[in-house]
């Protein structure tokens, strides 16, 4: 295997070549113009290594600051990245945060709406009788104006049914609604649109609950208004359509009264 030599070994050996020379007898070495010939090639050879050890050596020490500084901005950059991690996992932790509670309005949102929604869904009732489906509001409504009358404010009840059939004219409400509007206005002495009322209650729902004393409330506004032929007639007709009612059983003795 074959040795290399380094510069600086090659220079020194060179060195001590060149002082040997010189510590030989001068007169010998004038003698001589080949050896003197060699001699400066020599000198100029260790000049030359001298010269390139040095530039060796500066390169080197170059390199190795290059290298520190490339080292330290490498350094920089990972510290750099570990912050910018460290915010962007910060960053993503108020994130997940901020979705979950949007996800929790959100369902606190639908149900709220899911509630209020059933607030004005139709729901089954049952009045004098006869079940149906009626809106929140509609049964509200009803029930406000029942309340009303009950309290035996019938001058109020009046234009509280009559607002009622106006806004629901459809309402399984309805023909209840005309039996009680018909009640107030007989109570406040208007016997004529009383009598329209419960006419338009038998017309409509001849059927109803309330249908037969509705029949005896129109004989009486007839008898309150001197009509005592409508009032027997209507009378007779209540008997032959309800005969098994209650109000049939109050027909009669009226009936007997009015001969």
């Amino acid at each position: 295997m074959r040795r290399t030599i380094q510069p600086r070994a090659l220079a020194a050996a060179a060195a001590c070549a060149l002082a040997a020379l010189w510590a030989t007898p001068s007169y010998a070495l004038f003698e001589d113009d080949e050896a003197r010939r060699a001699i400066l090639e020599l000198r100029q050879r260790v000049d030359v290594m001298q010269q390139a050890n040095q530039r060796t050596g500066e390169r080197s020490g170059e390199d190795v600051s290059q290298l520190r500084r490339s080292l330290l901005d490498l350094q920089t950059q990972i510290e750099t990245l570990r912050t910018e991690l460290a915010t962007m996992r910060g960053q993503n932790e108020q994130l997940q945060r901020d979705v979950a509670e949007l996800q929790r309005r959100q369902k606190d949102m639908a149900q709220g709406m899911d509630e209020r929604l059933r607030q004005f869904e139709p729901t089954a009732v049952q009045v004098d009788g006869r079940e149906f489906r009626a809106d929140p509001a509609e049964k509200r409504d009803f029930e406000a104006a029942l309340a009303v009358f009950r309290s035996g404010k019938f001058a109020d009840a009046v234009p509280a049914f009559g607002g009622f059939l106006r806004q629901y004219p459809q309402s399984g409400y309805a023909p209840s609604a005309r039996f009680w509007l018909g009640n107030a206005q007989y109570a406040t002495r208007d016997y004529k649109s009383a009598i329209d009322n419960f006419k338009a209650l038998l017309s409509a729902a001849p059927d109803h609950a309330r249908a037969p004393e509705a029949a005896l409330s129109i004989a009486n506004c007839q008898v309150e208004l001197k009509d005592t032929r409508g009032a027997r007639k209507t009378l007779e007709d209540l008997l032959r359509v309800y005969p098994q009612s209650e109000a049939a059983a109050a027909a009669k003795e009226r009936l007997a009264r009015l001969k």
